[in-house]
């Protein structure tokens, strides 16, 4: 008798836990459409040129509320930059972006496993790369040399950019600019390159990708046509998150 209650213990306990973990990872999704999304970030933006940002709740009843869970409606992966705060530059509130942000916007296996997440469990429709005037990983990409420390793998991500921004641009003055801009739209055709979940969940048209760059000068985002974003990779890694995928959401 007492091996039996010990047994059902353990069961309500197990119960509980799957009950939490539903309640924290499977987010119902913010409940609008890719492009509703988009033009939400749109509108905060021209609030945030025109310097009439909307009034937030950020006391108490909405911290109290976020306590229950997060259904932001757009991931925004953008560059470290202190001078460009995505919440601020899109005018939003507590809890209604998911923000990823590193030195040059670039996309690597912990930026994509954080995009992944916002997407896929927290059901976020909108996806927007944000490259930024004047980025300072940029600008060191294109000055060269040797870097210091692990800022050589930012450089290293953001060399095809460069490589090509030089291609193309004969006025020295403009070839950080337009680096900038296609070091964005690699970064926006990377998430579907090298994630199979973001892959399938664009392919569904549940989550859109989108791409801008900021203009320090005026505070406005201009939205970019993001890079092709090819097949991709056929490596066994790719393969392999690709089943994963295929798996995942066949339970949902």
């Amino acid at each position: 008798m007492i091996r039996m209650r010990r047994i059902l213990a353990s069961i309500g306990v197990i119960a509980i836990l799957f009950a939490y973990s539903g309640m924290v990872f499977a987010s119902g999704g913010a409940g609008i459409s890719p492009d509703e999304a988009l033009a939400k970030l749109v509108d905060g933006n021209t609030r945030f040129v025109e310097g009439k940002q909307a009034q937030k709740d950020v006391g108490n009843n909405r911290r109290t509320e976020l306590t229950k869970g997060q259904q932001p409606f757009a991931v925004i992966l953008s560059c470290s930059d202190s001078r460009v705060p995505p919440e601020h530059i899109f005018d939003q509130g507590l809890g209604d972006i998911f923000v990823v942000r590193v030195a040059g916007n670039v996309a690597d296996s912990i930026e994509l496993g954080s995009v992944e997440y916002a997407v896929e469990h927290l059901g976020s429709p909108l996806i927007l790369v944000l490259g930024h005037q004047m980025c300072g990983a940029v600008k060191a990409t294109v000055a060269g040399g040797k870097p210091e420390g692990n800022i050589g793998s930012i450089v290293k991500k953001i060399e095809p950019a460069v490589k090509k921004a030089k291609a193309q641009v004969k006025d020295k003055d403009k070839v950080l600019d337009a680096a900038i801009l296609e070091n964005t739209k690699n970064t926006a055709a990377a998430l579907t390159q090298k994630s199979a979940i973001i892959k399938h969940l664009v392919e569904e048209k549940k989550v859109k990708i989108a791409a801008g760059v900021y203009n320090m000068s005026t505070g406005k985002v201009e939205l970019v046509e993001a890079a092709s974003s090819g097949k991709a990779e056929s490596s066994h890694e790719s393969s392999h998150e690709h089943a994963h995928a295929e798996h995942s959401h066949a339970g949902h």
